[in-house]
């Protein structure tokens, strides 16, 4: 029902994730993409989703706006590698701004020559 909003902005959060990294990033997102989605603004539209391994570990009790955001992420190939390679938090507050934390990054296996 949400995907649409989440496919806008899906370019520029697979960006973020990358950006993440290194440092926290925040989005700001239009109110008014939501509000001709039917989501009032004070109904608490916020929510703290985590994503370890290539999925979300706490989407099943999560909002339905929550639950599309982590199906749109999830259905893209180059965010879901992006999580498989470590563990993100990404939250929506009141205020619908978007943050993207990278908790832990995956170590890269290096190999080396004898």
């Amino acid at each position: 029902m949400h995907t649409q909003i989440w496919d806008k902005y899906l370019p520029v959060i697979k960006i973020l994730l990358k950006k993440a990294a290194t440092s926290d990033q925040t989005l700001n997102l239009n109110v008014q993409d939501f509000e001709r989605a039917g989501l009032a603004r004070k109904s608490g539209n916020k929510f703290n989703l985590h994503f370890q391994n290539g999925r979300a570990d706490n989407a099943i009790n999560a909002s339905p706006l929550a639950k599309d955001f982590a199906t749109t992420l999830l259905g893209d190939d180059t965010v879901k590698n992006i999580f498989k390679g470590g563990e993100y938090e990404v939250s929506m507050n009141n205020k619908y701004q978007l943050g993207i934390k990278c908790l832990h990054k995956a170590e890269e296996a290096h190999t080396s020559n004898p």
